[in-house]
């Protein structure tokens, strides 16, 4: 059985690492350079990066922190905001990103995905899909979560898969920062759609909602940012926790 994946995430704004709750209110949550550091340190198994406002603000991903990250960490390095093309894609790949998360884009122009995964890989290619329950649905927001797409985002995953991406990271904005616990509905409804990785994120509180998400939805990966930014556990004592529920986790 492949390791599950425990993935610290770094939501950037203004060069800093914020977090809030639903996409609104962030607050500074530290340093991203001495965050990335301290996660590769502590057996992260992946590190993603999000420029959170560089769609909404029409620029790209700041290329430069990107490299400074990526020379201080020795695990994988996924970066997304503010993608729009194929050069974007480049650039990050040259500043040390190994795989590169696309939402807005590949939203508004869906060929993206094929074209990406064909010339870079599918392996470097993620979707990053922020779904909202909206009724008895759950539609997929772009530009960082301001914009309702009116794309279901079960359909959207099978979607993404079909045309070529290696992965999905999956937010409920619904339990974004809340530590509420993962929405399990919504991750095991795209996990049961597609034949790809998927990245449960949204309302991580401790080990136990991983245990949960990992147990009940069967994601790939789980991701979670402000319990490990603000110390309220650690990633190593999380995989030990699961390791002891009979979860593998490489340690």
């Amino acid at each position: 059985m492949l390791a599950k994946r425990i993935i610290p995430c770094l939501d950037i704004k203004n060069n800093e690492v914020v977090k809030g709750i639903h996409f609104e209110d962030l607050q500074s949550a530290g340093d991203p350079l001495e965050l990335a550091k301290r996660y590769n340190d502590e057996l992260a198994d992946e590190l993603m990066f999000l420029d959170i406002t560089a769609s909404h603000e029409k620029r790209k991903t700041i290329l430069e922190l990107v490299r400074k990250v990526s020379e201080n960490i020795f695990i994988p390095f996924s970066v997304g905001g503010g993608v729009s093309d194929l050069e974007d894609i480049r650039n990050l790949l040259n500043s040390g990103a190994d795989k590169v998360s696309i939402n807005t884009a590949a939203v508004l122009n869906p060929d993206l995905i094929d074209v990406a995964a064909r010339k870079f890989g599918s392996s470097t290619i993620v979707i990053a899909i922020d779904a909202k329950k909206i009724g008895d649905d759950y539609v997929v927001f772009t530009h960082g979560g301001r914009n309702n797409s009116g794309i279901d985002a079960i359909n959207w995953a099978k979607e993404v898969y079909n045309r070529g991406a290696g992965e999905i990271l999956l937010t409920s904005m619904d339990r974004d920062g809340t530590k509420n616990g993962y929405e399990i509905n919504l991750t095991s409804s795209v996990v049961r759609n597609v034949k790809i990785p998927v990245i449960a994120s949204g309302g991580a509180a401790d080990a136990g909602d991983m245990e949960e998400v990992f147990v009940k939805a069967a994601p790939s990966a789980a991701l979670a940012a402000s319990i490990f930014h603000y110390k309220t556990t650690g990633i190593i004592s999380i995989k030990k926790y699961l390791k002891s529920k009979g979860i593998t986790v490489r340690l």
